[in-house]
């Protein structure tokens, strides 16, 4: 075929936008569809950081559309340049905004300009009203198009601004909103915006929820210690360097986990960056000054070493912020390294010497962590010595043929019937198949020390072949699906709790960069005129019945009763099966639950079983 310039396509920005919906919002599934609305919620919290509003309210309405209402300052309505209103200017261009000449916003966390335009292009329908100079504004879009013109519908005292969407379904892989993603999304903007207040009411089913902090980060950090023994107070940290606000707040605990949440411009970096990585150099380089100016025979600490038991919120606001793509998980600005490693320096330094009994606790925490690191270190050199954390793993491991990660899928079950199914189910040229006997160790409570001496531990990190804890290479992992397959009942739920707590804290980067999946096998099979029917909910089943006489109903209690292939059609064919991707969209309260539920604060487990007893299916 000849490739003349009359096949060269210019689409429009929106147009653009609503092919490649991934570039703007990083996919069309449930992460995409939240994304949407976190772009207009950020709007309003930019508002709040310039000082104009303190309230922003989100409504989740029966028709599947969202609305969020700021009191802020309302989006200019007057005429711009081009020759339309500044409001369908920002609603319909890609990079137009009040943020990139610094005079509207000094800090913003929608610097590319592209939020509301793109929530605009990928929404059905979107309406906007603004509040502003005494007159209320009104325009209504489809699909970015604008319908109708801007025009004045009433008189007003406030000011703000109301913009409602319905997602595209089109477009979305789904399009109901989760209560609870943007509950937990609201709180974290609350903790790192104290003083602003979220309104949460969903109108499908009458939950409503108000969120507000005083005390902000701190209250955070005592929120994610709660089931912890803390060795001293919250030390927070304020300050402005070379126009970026800084706040941090630190803690040391008595485990052996670090758990560090980076935001810049209230965007969580789970992927880190320059912050993260002068919050370390810093907070090593405090530690270690205090105790070779303090301790005799002080030996340097290493960053591992300090920062094991440390709970830390950081917080950066950066006028000009600079992310890895427009999901903005990594932050890239090289002066805040400097900005950001110069304070936790001199005001934590300057913290440990006013406070000398607290200092030496986390000193002696330090030295206890790093004697324990070289005793795990010395117990893993000897489990590869050993052959133990070899990739061969006869009667445990199946592989599959290809050599291409990407393709591959690694299949973790329970038992050795399951694995027998399994096994015979599989293709063999990308799925391998590893059977574990059994319940594999609680880490939550061992510690790595216990679980490497674990059997099913060593099997797992073995086939996947990228190390455990602190060794942990992301670039080695051998599977790009690392699929938790496990009995739809109460076992099969705990051995899947176990694993997710185990990867959660020693292979982390296998959630954050998306390896892990939850497979989702069928509960019910139903044999009705000479058709087979499978069933993954009670509710399901219960809405196929009330339309039916009869039928004959089969419960799987487990994946070994399932023949072959049955197994491949309904869980393990990439063209039929239903994956759930492992997330953490937010950490704050994976942390809270893995730490409440699996942890050695029995107090914590008994409220929590007793607050959610009335939400649990039984399975008997």
């Amino acid at each position: 075929m000849e490739y003349s310039a009359e096949q060269i396509e210019v689409l429009g920005d929106l147009e653009a936008v609503r092919k490649r919906p991934g570039m703007y919002i990083g996919g069309v599934g449930v992460r995409g569809l939240h994304h949407l609305l976190w772009e207009v919620i950020d709007n309003s919290v930019d508002e709040a950081l310039a000082g104009y509003c303190d309230t922003i309210v989100v409504r989740l309405h029966p028709d599947g559309s969202a609305s969020v209402e700021d009191n802020g300052r309302g989006i200019p309505t007057g005429m711009h340049e081009l020759g339309k209103p500044a409001v369908e200017i920002v609603m319909t261009k890609l990079h137009a905004g009040g943020k990139f000449k610094k005079k509207a916003y000094r800090i913003a966390g929608g610097l590319h300009g592209v939020g509301v335009s793109v929530v605009n292009a990928l929404s059905e329908w979107l309406e906007v009203w603004v509040s502003r100079k005494g007159r209320l504004h009104y325009q209504k879009y489809e699909r970015g198009i604008p319908v109708s013109e801007l025009k004045v519908i009433g008189e007003t005292e406030e000011s703000g601004t109301r913009l409602r969407f319905k997602p595209d379904e089109t477009i979305f892989e789904a399009v109901r909103y989760d209560f609870d993603i943007i509950s937990q999304r609201l709180r974290e903007l609350s903790y790192l915006n104290k003083g602003i207040r979220f309104k949460l009411i969903d109108e499908r089913d009458g939950k409503e929820e108000e969120l507000f902090t005083e005390k902000g980060i701190t209250e955070y950090v005592s929120v994610v210690n709660k089931n912890r023994e803390p060795i001293h107070d919250i030390i927070h940290i304020t300050s402005e360097k070379n126009g970026a606000i800084i706040e941090i707040a630190i803690q040391f605990t008595d485990t052996e986990f670090e758990n560090v949440f980076p935001f810049a411009n209230n965007i969580h970096t789970i992927e880190g960056g320059t912050h993260v990585a002068g919050f370390r150099a810093g907070l090593t380089r405090a530690i270690n000054e205090y105790g070779r100016k303090n301790l005799r025979k002080f030996s340097p600490l290493s960053g591992m070493d300090v920062r094991e038991g440390l709970t830390a919120v950081l917080s950066v606001k950066v006028p000009e912020p600079q992310f890895e793509g427009q999901t903005k998980t990594k932050l890239t600005n090289s002066e805040i390294k400097t900005s950001v490693e110069s304070v936790v320096y001199s005001e934590l330094l300057e913290w440990l010497e006013e406070h000398p009994a607290e200092a030496n606790k986390i000193i002696d925490k330090c030295l206890i962590s790093r004697k324990a690191r070289e005793a795990a270190k010395r117990a893993r050199e000897l489990v590869r010595k050993r052959g133990e954390l070899s990739l061969t793993l006869p009667g445990k491991l199946a592989d599959c043929s290809s050599r291409k990660p990407e393709e591959r899928e690694l299949f973790i079950v329970e038992g050795e019937s399951a694995g027998g199914s399994a096994k015979q189910a599989r293709n063999r040229e990308f799925q391998a198949i590893l059977a574990i006997r059994g319940k594999i160790i609680n880490v939550e409570k061992a510690g790595l020390g216990k679980a490497l001496k674990n059997e099913e531990v060593k099997a797992i990190a073995s086939a996947i072949g990228a190390g455990i804890g602190s060794d942990f290479d992301s670039d080695s992992v051998r599977y790009g699906k690392i699929i938790i397959m496990t009995d739809a009942d109460v076992d099969g739920a705990h051995i899947k709790t176990l694993l997710l707590t185990f990867f959660y804290r020693y292979m982390r980067p296998l959630i954050e960069q998306g390896y892990l999946y939850i497979a989702q096998p069928p509960l019910y099979r139903v044999k009705k005129d000479k058709k087979t029917l499978y069933f993954y909910s009670d509710r399901e089943l219960e809405e196929f019945m009330e339309k039916r006489d009869k039928a004959d109903v089969q419960r799987f209690k487990g994946l070994g009763e399932m023949n072959p292939d049955q197994l491949w059609d309904t869980t393990m064919d990439p063209a039929k099966r239903i994956l759930l991707q492992v997330t953490i969209e937010d950490a704050l309260e994976a942390e809270r639950l893995f730490s409440v539920l699996m942890g050695e604060d029995v107090e914590s487990r008994r409220e929590f079983i007793v607050k959610h007893s009335k939400e649990a299916v039984l399975d008997i």
